[in-house]
């Protein structure tokens, strides 16, 4: 792998500068535990993912989506029984979700203070834009990135305008992020470089089963290894 060429260097947000899918976990156990009396957790969780996967395309992803989610679910698995006293319980753990303290990905603050002195560095993440625009502010990392980019999803076309904006050429561009999905594959499939760092936690709907094998490719156990590398 040859990253001489390197010029802009990404970053996911969510799960890549700080911890996201934790909190999402975390609720969802939340949501069937008070949802305890209509459903039990297992069937819970399965049915509330098929939720989510309806309302994706329609809602985005974020809390405020994730949280009209919960409540659909909940009308639905009570069978419209369900208590209006939950359904404000249910906004209550969104908002305390959309507070929630920003707790930062071990060693990510260093990384990027020695990489943004040699390279443009951006924070290239998909979701709702007021929530990742608060989530960025209280993060503390925001003088580091010479560019935001946020994008309701990350597919080649979004990489590719994001390349253009940046005004190199799609082997001049790294990604790095803790999704094969939307951080790695659409990135190799357009010519850039890639930077796999898993985070212990991910959505079903980010899994990729297949192992990732390209020339352009590279797993890390941390960011931080990246110093070794560029």
């Amino acid at each position: 792998m040859s990253l001489s060429k390197i010029k802009a260097i990404a970053f996911d947000a969510d799960d890549t500068l700080w911890e996201n899918e934790t909190l999402f976990r975390e609720t969802e156990h939340r949501f069937c535990v008070l949802l305890k009396d209509y459903i039990d957790e297992d069937e819970c969780n399965r049915l509330l993912f098929d939720v989510e996967m309806k309302n994706l395309p329609l809602y985005g992803y974020g809390i405020k989506p994730f949280t009209l989610s919960l409540i659909e679910a909940a009308i639905q698995f009570s069978e419209g029984k369900i208590p209006i006293s939950i359904i404000e319980k249910l906004i209550g753990i969104g908002k305390e979700m959309l507070n929630a303290p920003i707790v930062l990905i071990d060693g990510i603050e260093d990384t990027l203070k020695q990489l943004s002195s040699k390279y443009q560095l951006i924070m290239a993440t998909k979701g709702d834009l007021l929530d990742q625009e608060r989530k960025l502010s209280k993060s503390g990392l925001e003088p580091y990135f010479h560019h935001i980019e946020i994008v309701s999803d990350k597919a080649p076309k979004h990489y590719l305008n994001l390349v253009k904006q940046l005004y190199i050429e799609p082997h001049e561009f790294l990604m790095v992020g803790n999704s094969v999905k939307s951080d790695i594959l659409p990135v190799l499939e357009i010519g850039g470089y890639a930077f796999h760092v898993p985070f212990h936690t991910t959505w079903a709907h980010e899994m990729v089963k297949e192992p990732v094998s390209h020339p352009n490719f590279k797993l890390l156990t941390k960011a931080s290894e990246m110093l070794q590398l560029l």
